[in-house]
């Protein structure tokens, strides 16, 4: 896997021009953060592209574990940034609004790494079932797993509506399984097992224990619904509280800070 020659990096030049557009001042700030890192790491790479990417035989055989940190903030070219991070704008600013920015973070850290793991464990199913050892040797990189991933959460957090997918309306609770499809069909050299990992993973934490898992060793107590705009904090949805536990939790998580 090696990344083109440079020259002129087009979709770098409209991915810079989507940010100015939406406006610095209206991106929240893990969101800008997660943007920023990955653009620098795509003109400032820690590594060449082979010693970064995610593979079950480079990085469980060969125990190189620092991938799983690697691989999601590397992009192939300037095309496959633009597209992963002007999606990363749209879900990013919607769930940081919704969920608060260090929870956001937080979820942005775990699937990270989590969506590596499941991908490793999809690419040696398919080995194993299929009797073909190039699945182990398939190397990834790029966001688009935790993409699939917030967008599974987006749906979540937001449900009704539809999605247009290619001409063909679908709900927007199945719309992440059409578009993994449609991805692959249309874009053979995406990683099917990458995206599926970030749908899995998604659903791990909307549907499954995931949640309960980040919360508790996170540390932080659920919060409650409150129609009011809240600041960029810590906040973990949950059933619904009075006024006063309401208000008393939100002195507790003010004295945090």
């Amino acid at each position: 896997m090696q990344r083109r020659q440079r020259g002129v990096d087009v979709g770098l030049i409209l991915l810079l021009s989507q940010v100015f557009q939406f406006g610095l001042e209206n991106i929240p700030p893990v969101t800008l953060g997660t943007l920023a890192l990955n653009v620098f790491l795509f003109l400032k790479p820690l590594k060449p592209l082979l010693k970064v990417c995610i593979s079950v035989d480079q990085s469980y055989y060969q125990k190189d574990w620092q991938r799983l940190l690697l691989a999601p903030v590397h992009h192939a070219d300037d095309w496959h940034l633009y597209f992963n991070m002007v999606s990363l704008l749209w879900k990013g600013i919607k769930l940081e609004h919704k969920l608060g920015s260090i929870l956001f973070g937080y979820i942005i850290a775990v699937f990270s790494v989590l969506i590596g793991i499941v991908y490793m464990v999809l690419e040696f199913a398919l080995a194993e079932l299929l009797s073909d050892p190039s699945y182990k040797m398939n190397c990834a990189v790029g966001f688009s797993g935790v993409l699939f991933a917030l967008k599974v959460l987006n749906n979540h957090h937001h449900p009704g509506g539809t999605s247009n997918i290619m001409g063909i309306h679908v709900s927007r609770r199945y719309a992440c399984w059409l578009e993994l499809v449609a991805i692959h069909l249309c874009s053979p050299g995406t990683s099917f097992a990458g995206h599926l990992a970030g749908i899995l993973v998604g659903l791990m934490y909307t549907l499954g224990p995931l949640k309960m898992l980040m919360k508790a060793t996170a540390g932080f107590s659920a919060g409650g619904h409150s129609n009011e705009r809240r600041p960029y904090g810590f906040w973990f949805p949950s059933e619904q509280l009075s006024e006063e536990e309401v208000r008393r939790q939100r002195l507790n998580r003010f004295e945090r800070w």
